[in-house]
């Protein structure tokens, strides 16, 4: 089972070439400094979200970062899967399913009632594996966002 650690400060020197990597993958244009302003309040422990490391934490081969939300149509406390991202090199061995499996059940342990993530709807490889993890789509409704 792929170990998941709860990422603090000291960690942020490995957490921001992951993130810089998932970025880069997915098309994210953000600079350095508005990554790292937006990871250090998650790893000084706010109560907005987390990040946890994949694998060893001196050497983690990917991460996942989960904020937090509440909603009164799912009873209380859910969250958002805001990025999970696995290492090229180690992608294919079922480590992100792993993580798809366990990190429900601790975030369920721990109170939360819903988690929601968002997907490339052309990504139909990622859909499938969110999908074998009991994610689905919700037909009526759709993310909409606003930048402030």
């Amino acid at each position: 089972m792929t170990r998941l650690t709860l990422a603090k400060m000291e960690d942020l020197d490995r957490v921001l070439p992951l993130v810089a990597a998932f970025h880069e993958e997915e098309g994210v244009e953000q600079d350095e400094a508005t990554r790292r302003a937006a990871l250090v309040p998650l790893l000084e422990g706010s109560p907005h979200g987390c990040v946890y490391l994949a694998g060893p934490t001196r050497a983690p081969i990917g991460y996942v970062i989960v904020t937090f939300g509440w909603s009164v149509e799912f009873g209380g406390l859910d969250g958002f899967l805001d990025e999970i991202y696995i290492r090229p090199g180690v992608r294919g061995r079922g480590i992100g399913s792993e993580i798809l499996i366990s990190l429900p059940k601790t975030l369920a342990a721990a109170g939360m009632k819903a988690i929601h993530l968002e997907v490339n709807k052309d990504n139909a490889q990622a859909r499938s594996v969110y999908e074998k993890m009991h994610f689905s789509p919700r037909e009526k409704y759709m993310l909409m966002t606003r930048k402030l």
